[in-house]
């Protein structure tokens, strides 16, 4: 059965776009059932509109609290049957009550390798730290901003001459790739969450470019 996943977005869904495109393989295991932006603009509606995927605008300026906004979101994916959240460049933070009721099936993705460069602005800040490898990374969400076990992460290298247009294009691409093969692993169950850290039942073996982290591996 195909896990029911919601996915959230604030701009061009581009990122939503890439889980579209491989949710359309039958025996990819979940299944979008709804997309929500909280920007009427969001280009990312045209991509679910043309997807024939329900979407909906829930404005965050209409409410007066964080709190009021999540509740109506939360019921908005309980109506629609959604077992599993993503975040696709939506740019809010999620009050605590909302980060624990969607705890362990709600999954984000950020331009960075984390723990390194959290929160925003993040190339210009990897290009002024001179380092020589950035990435990507999926992770599950917590209430304090881009925390939360990793999922799966993929490299890119940081390139002489490299700007923060050019570095974030790569990465770009690099998401396109992650985010579908991590919530493949979440939604198939391979992976899970114990604690603070994802563990698998059978081990996942490397997937160049992407690679997730060690999982502790347990045979029944």
């Amino acid at each position: 059965m195909r896990k029911h996943v919601g996915v959230l977005i604030s701009g061009r869904g581009s990122n939503l776009g890439a889980l579209i495109e491989t949710c359309k393989a039958h025996d990819y295991p979940a299944k979008i059932v709804l997309v929500v932006s909280n920007v009427p603009s969001a280009q990312g509606l045209l991509r679910a509109e043309a997807a024939l995927i329900p979407a909906l605008v829930i404005n965050h300026k209409d409410f007066a609290s964080r709190e009021e906004f999540d509740a109506v979101l939360d019921n908005a994916l309980n109506e629609a049957g959604v077992e599993l959240l993503c975040n696709a460049g939506f740019m809010r933070l999620h009050s605590e009550g909302f980060v624990a009721h969607w705890r362990d099936r709600h999954l984000n993705i950020h331009p960075s390798l984390l723990p390194a460069f959290r929160g925003l602005h993040t190339h210009p800040r990897v290009l002024d730290a001179g380092v020589m490898i950035t990435g990507c990374t999926v992770h599950f969400v917590r209430a304090e901003m881009d925390t939360g076990p990793i999922v799966a992460q993929a490299a890119v290298p940081v390139l002489p001459g490299d700007t923060p247009e050019s570095l974030g294009a790569r990465v770009l691409e690099a998401e396109h790739h992650l985010y579908p093969h991590a919530l493949k692993l979440v939604a198939s169950g391979e992976v899970r969450v114990e604690g603070e850290h994802v563990v698998g039942t059978t081990p996942i073996g490397p997937q160049p470019p992407l690679f997730s982290p060690p999982l502790d591996e347990h045979f029944d």
